[in-house]
């Protein structure tokens, strides 16, 4: 077959998923995919409604059928799906289930890979369902391990190469990557957020079938995860915001704000700590300290000043990222004027003394943040973020997954809608318990 683009609409709203549907079917999108946080949250009703609204489509139901496979297959056919997703991890008798039953409604049967471990196990399990009857499989590279770097076009090509079915491939793709995922062999192209999160689906699916019919990469800036080497980059295109979010709302150091506004600062930690106006070991850490590196100074959290106009110049001078200091700093006007990112708990006219006392590399907990050498910091006007070491490639992905999201929420905003109708709120608030009165008594 011809490859096609498969849209994973991924909402847990239906009028989100239908608006992007809807733009991206003009785009040229004839695949539309209920995903499986759509139908878990509004259940089949997605799917007749995708089939209601565009009858000529080709709709998949991404059930990850795992277990009473003929009565979700069944409900998903009845329901309009063309095709229902089944996960590989499930039984022989339950995919030969679905299989059978999606015969009787003229759909077909997908089977997902997602969770079998190593290119050997998906191959062999590929080979079983082609003889059990799936019509399609899908090489599948989950979004936990997309925040970590992962891509699925190796496995791809060698499930490709062992099967006679058309082959799906799902995990992140893009305009970047989708020629790829046709050279390595997959028929179907299943794109989420690339298309979803644009503010103009249209156009994002229109790119996207272009690059595939032409086999030339589009270059984009968004809908692409990093690997370490790329951390600073998509740290670039984030916000302290942003990075909480990734972090669950965490990782913020309380009382920390930025001396100079309107900058960004993105780098890993260098860490110092020193008494309350010892200058001496924050100085000598601009010296020790790497291109790009942040200087993290715990003075204590008081005055007097160990930083002020030539600290800044001289970190200007060696390209610091910025400096944050638990305690005091100095000389603003000048270090404003440098636009240097500084970030400070108190400001000051008073000056310290260069007694010598302190550490550099020394662990720190400041603003009730666990701070070591390593790790990574980001700040703005908002404030500044901790990202622990051996997290940075997750968080700095999904931190990138709510920019994406957020470009998306404002389009539909400017579009004239509000946060409120956008996020459907209301429908979402906590459903508690009603209290009739006899709770507690005795």
């Amino acid at each position: 077959m011809a490859p096609v683009v498969q849209l994973a609409l991924d909402f847990v709203n239906l009028a989100q998923a239908l608006r992007a549907a809807r733009e991206a079917y003009e785009g040229g999108v004839r695949w539309l995919e209920a995903g499986t946080p759509l139908i878990k949250s509004e259940g089949l009703d997605a799917v007749r409604a995708l089939r209601r609204e565009f009858p000529s489509a080709t709709i998949i139901a991404d059930m990850k059928v795992m277990d009473a496979g003929r009565v979700e297959t069944e409900c998903a056919a009845k329901a309009g799906a063309n095709i229902v997703h089944v996960l590989g991890l499930a039984s022989d008798s339950t995919v030969e289930e679905c299989v059978e039953a999606a015969r009787r409604y003229d759909a077909r049967v997908c089977v997902d890979l997602v969770g079998l471990a190593g290119t050997e196990a998906m191959v062999r399990r590929a080979r079983e369902v082609e003889a059990l009857g799936a019509a399609h499989v899908c090489v599948h590279t989950p979004i936990d391990m997309q925040m970590r770097g992962a891509q699925p076009f190796a496995d791809l090509k060698a499930v490709a190469s062992a099967l006679r079915i058309p082959v799906a491939v799902a995990g992140g793709i893009n305009s970047e990557t989708a020629p790829e995922a046709v050279k390595a062999g997959a028929s179907i192209v299943i794109v989420g957020g690339a298309i979803n999160k644009a503010p103009d689906a249209k156009a994002a699916a229109q790119l996207i079938l272009k690059a595939m019919a032409s086999g030339v990469p589009v270059a984009t800036q968004l809908y692409k995860r990093g690997d370490e080497a790329g951390i600073a980059e998509v740290l670039c295109k984030t916000s302290a915001a942003d990075v909480t979010e990734a972090l669950h709302n965490s990782g913020a150091m309380e009382g920390m704000r930025a001396v100079v506004e309107g900058v960004r600062m993105a780098g890993r930690a260098l860490t110092v700590w020193t008494y309350p106006g010892d200058w001496a070991k924050p100085v000598e850490a601009i010296d020790v300290a790497e291109e790009g590196q942040v200087i993290v100074i715990d003075a204590g959290g008081q005055p007097p000043a160990v930083w002020g106009e030539k600290a800044t110049m001289s970190c200007i001078q060696r390209k610091i990222a910025g400096v944050v200091i638990y305690g005091a700093i100095r000389d603003v006007a000048e270090i404003r004027r440098m636009k240097f990112p500084a970030f400070a708990t108190i400001v000051t006219p008073v000056a310290g003394e260069p007694k010598g006392q302190g550490m550099i590399g020394a662990p720190l907990r400041i603003g009730g943040q666990y701070v070591r050498t390593g790790d990574w910091i980001v700040g703005d006007d908002d404030g500044v973020v901790v990202i622990p070491q051996e997290k940075i490639v997750e968080v700095a992905n999904r931190a990138q997954v709510v920019v994406e999201r957020e470009e998306r929420e404002m389009a539909e905003i400017e579009d004239g809608s509000t946060l409120g109708k956008v996020s459907e709120l209301m429908r979402w608030e906590q459903l508690r318990k009603k209290d009739d009165g006899k709770e507690g008594r005795s």
